[in-house]
């Protein structure tokens, strides 16, 4: 035990164990290259359900084959959803036939890489599942008891189960999304994560109740790393519950065994540790917050004890949480709440001390559900009235340099703060303007074809000025694209549209248009000339009553440095041919954006306007055989096509013969190469994609 101690203390034992932890994240996640032990041919899969979620129609399961699998299906009426639940559980022996499928990268900028995401969980296929069949019941006590104590949760309404399934088994998915983009805008999100408050509540509860009965040391500590083992085998063992549980226990060792170490070498073996046995939890999102956020504020323990009461503590607390999370937030979400310091200081006592405990008293007692639904009621009323208050800013997103760039400043900062001096603060406080104002100093122009599957959308960005060709819109998929458009325009630190241009009033250009000026800043709407259909009537309620001035069948318009002609003035009769045709000169290159315009329409511009040599031709309806005919496009030869077009859609977009008719110039498909992004370098056009 000596000789431990001796170990433990040295300086050269921290500095090893950080080496070998980094290696392990380079080696491991850098350099080696893991392969599924699938081929992809595969039909047939003999497995053990590890998880299950169920939303609406649609299954997802983690399945452990000969490998982990992400296993879906789409239940074909209600009745086949309540006999799969009744059916199946964790642990259960399940028989599936169906398809393999590899997962895509993000085929949008700074989008959600889901691919990635399954890799760093070993996760290399999802498997679309045409057929279940169940071959052995789950006979695992531990299973057993997971099962029971997860049913249990169902007899409750479904707002006090969804609260109570949160925060006893961390699953947040069945607390409404409106609510949970609540909890995200005011930053307290965080609360609802089974994390280091759960483990401190419920250790502390327990170690009170022990010491009580006069437990000895080492009886606790077998006893709650017992209770705290399986509680990690309760959340599925998810990042930010193993590095608080861990933690605990090594300080519950720490102390009990006399080893004398200050926190933040404990915190740091347990770090190692994770990462030595799991090197991928680096890019766990949980583990980031939870480990950056911990750390800190173990490192900066004592200049927070040196505050005088409850409140100064707190809000010293909660500030440094805000400060240090700022580079991860704006990294991964592209905007921050200012006043999420004040909002935590309201939460965290409120959910900590009432919402929680009152979440496992009502999960063992049934009867307090009403004093609980109350909480839950306060709790939501809360939320959705401060979400009102706009108080959120949104910055573009940064490179990992200027990420590592913002932690040297914060510490440094936070170091100089312990020792009374606040000049480093200023610092950092510059380093937030530039970085807020970026596009202001470092002002850049692009045109954006977004991946929005069988749809169109455009970001237009010059000098600061933005505008939106079209919104996209997908009957079929329950995908938010209004949700993903607004993530990739805040990311690229755009915080206002000043046009929105309706090529028509179909679905599939329009149908997130609602969703877009709610939840965004839009100045004005352009529509397109005809009658206004229902769609459009539907957004113009919105409009109005948001008032956004609207406007229709305009013949041009000057924004800044840019003229963006719109040549399509004609009533056709049909939405389609009555799309705005968009032309514009981007920088000296040559755009003409077709909407869903037609070969009436086409011929009728050709006789109108001198259109040769486009140089990049937004092609028409997805590449119907309704437009793009051979005459239009060996008139107007365009150097570039860009089609949208959803991957295996129900039309045959984009049709065999346009290919032809455009084969003498390069074509861009958002099915292939995902979104297609334009910008003018030394007076060269450049394209990047993002193919999935």
């Amino acid at each position: 035990m000596t000789r431990l101690k001796i170990i433990l203390r040295s300086n050269y034992f921290y500095l090893l164990l950080i080496f070998i932890s980094l290696f392990e994240i380079v080696y491991f996640t850098k350099i080696k290259e893991y392969r599924s032990v699938y081929n992809g041919d595969e039909e047939n899969f003999l497995g053990v359900i590890k998880n299950i979620n169920i939303d609406d129609k649609y299954l997802t399961m983690d399945i452990m084959a000969k490998e982990k699998l992400k296993a879906t299906y789409y239940f074909s009426d209600f009745e086949e959803k309540q006999n799969f639940i009744n059916k199946f559980s964790l642990g259960d022996k399940i028989y599936l036939t169906g398809e393999l499928e590899k997962p895509n990268n993000n085929t949008n900028p700074n989008q959600f890489n889901y691919k990635k995401y399954l890799y760093n969980k070993k996760i290399y296929y999802i498997l679309k599942i045409d057929k279940y069949k169940l071959i052995n019941k789950n006979n695992n006590y531990l299973y057993n008891i997971k099962n029971k104590m997860i049913s249990r949760t169902e007899k409750f309404d479904n707002k006090s189960s969804s609260y109570i399934a949160s925060f006893l088994f961390g699953k947040t998915n069945k607390i409404n999304d409106d609510i949970k983009n609540n909890y995200q805008k005011l930053g307290v999100s965080h609360l609802f994560a089974v994390s280091g408050m759960h483990v401190s509540l419920l250790t502390g509860f327990l170690i009170f109740i022990f010491k009580k009965l006069k437990f000895k040391d080492q009886l606790i500590n077998i006893i709650i790393t017992s209770i705290l083992l399986f509680y990690m085998f309760l959340t599925d063992f998810t990042s930010s519950i193993l590095r608080s549980g861990m933690l605990f226990i090594l300080m519950r060792l720490n102390k009990t065994h006399k080893f004398e170490l200050d926190n933040f070498r404990v915190f740091i073996i347990a770090m190692c540790f994770l990462i030595i046995i799991n090197p991928f939890i680096i890019y766990d999102i949980g583990f980031i917050f939870s480990s950056v956020i911990s750390g800190y504020l173990i490192l900066f323990s004592s200049f927070i004890s040196n505050r005088k009461n409850y409140f100064t503590k707190s809000l010293t607390i909660s500030s440094i949480a805000w400060i240090v999370s700022f580079p991860i937030v704006i990294y991964n979400f592209y905007e921050v709440n200012l006043l999420s310091v004040f909002y935590n200081l309201l939460f965290v006592p409120f959910i900590s001390f009432i919402v929680f405990p009152f979440s496992v008293l009502t999960y063992i007692f049934d009867f307090l559900k009403p004093i609980f639904s109350f909480f839950i009621y306060i709790l939501e009323t809360l939320s959705m009235l401060f979400s009102k208050i706009d108080s959120t800013i949104i910055f573009k997103r940064p490179s990992l340099i200027l990420v590592y760039g913002y932690f040297v400043i914060i510490t440094f900062s936070l170091w100089s703060l312990k020792y009374s001096s606040a000049k480093p603060l200023f610092i950092l406080l510059l380093v937030m303007i530039i970085h807020y104002n970026y596009n202001i100093l470092f002002s850049s122009s692009y045109i954006l074809m977004l991946d929005v599957k069988q749809g169109d959308s455009f970001i237009f960005h010059s000098n600061n000025h933005t505008f939106l060709i079209d919104t996209g819109g997908n009957y079929y998929s329950n995908s938010n694209i209004a949700s993903k458009l607004i993530s990739v325009t805040k990311s690229l630190g755009i915080r206002k549209i000043d046009y929105v241009f309706i090529t028509h009033g179909d679905y599939d250009h329009m149908g997130e248009a609602i969703n877009l000026v709610e939840n965004f800043k839009v100045e004005k709407v352009i529509f397109n000339c005809g009658e206004y259909n229902d769609l459009e009537k539907d957004l113009i309620k919105v409009l109005d009553k948001n008032k956004i001035p609207y406007y229709s069948c305009i013949k041009e318009l000057n924004i800044d440095d840019n003229k963006l002609y719109f040549l399509n003035n004609k009533d056709y009769g049909n939405e389609n041919d009555n799309s705005s045709v968009i032309y514009t000169e981007f920088n000296n290159y040559k755009f003409l954006f077709m909407g869903d315009a037609g070969v009436e329409v086409e011929e009728d511009l050709l006789e109108k306007y001198n259109l040769q040599d486009i140089d990049v031709l937004k092609v028409g309806h997805h590449g119907s055989k309704t437009s793009s005919s051979k005459s239009f496009i060996d008139e107007i030869n365009p150097k570039y096509s860009i089609i949208s077009v959803g991957k295996n859609n129900r039309y045959g977009h984009p049709n065999d013969n346009v290919l032809v008719n455009l084969e003498e110039s390069k074509i861009y498909r958002t099915d292939q190469e995902g979104s297609i992004m334009f910008k003018v370098k030394n007076n060269k056009l450049q394209i990047e994609t993002c193919p999935p």
